[in-house]
């Protein structure tokens, strides 16, 4: 019952915005049960939400030791992988998390974000593609798919995600317009005070 205790203090610290007393009373109560795997996921979680990702990515492996069909916990092992610069492994996550669940858009997005970053851009567009249309008004994952049809020098597709995109967030399709060299498409936003 006593991790039961440390890890209620946890969940009073966190929401008193004191996110070091609460990692202190995870690790209590990890010590007295070490397959606790609610503390194990706040712990990482707290960790994660202080930029402390070597550490919480350590934490989510726990969590997911415990209960590998989290989609959630491998959503955020890959997010934690992906800011520690591991894209490869964060894909995997990423994978595994979708797999377990295809509704989780943000998994969908950091494995388009993550296949970017590695040049893997026909892979971005697929995993992207299934974040926007998760998300039809996330003017970042249309942004990211955007970048990745220049990228995969599809000019429909651009003017495709320009069009949509100007119908609900003109200023990110100005900056598409601008980083995909579409000048030809300025005319759509040419109204747009910058």
């Amino acid at each position: 019952m006593d991790h039961w205790l440390y890890y209620l203090r946890g969940r009073v610290f966190e929401a008193f915005g004191r996110p070091l007393d609460a990692i202190d009373a995870y690790r209590a109560a990890l010590q007295v049960d070490v397959d606790f795997h609610r503390a194990a996921n706040r712990l990482a979680y707290t960790l994660a939400s202080l930029q402390r990702f070597a550490e919480a990515e350590r934490y989510f492996r726990d969590v997911l030791r415990l209960d590998p069909g989290n989609a959630v916990a491998h959503f955020n092992l890959g997010y934690t992988q992906e800011k520690l610069g591991q894209f490869a492994h964060a894909i995997q996550a990423f994978k595994e998390s979708t797999r377990l669940n295809s509704k989780i858009d943000r998994a969908w997005y950091g494995m388009g974000m993550c296949h970017a970053h590695l040049g893997q851009h026909a892979a971005a567009v697929a995993a992207l593609e299934q974040a926007a249309n998760l998300q039809p008004m996330n003017p970042h994952a249309w942004y990211a798919l955007g970048m990745a049809h220049h990228a995969t020098h599809s000019p429909d597709k651009v003017k495709a995600v320009t069009l949509h995109l100007v119908r609900f967030d003109p200023r990110m399709a100005r900056r598409l317009i601008v980083d995909a060299e579409r000048n030809d498409l300025g005319y759509l936003v040419k109204d747009l005070q910058v």
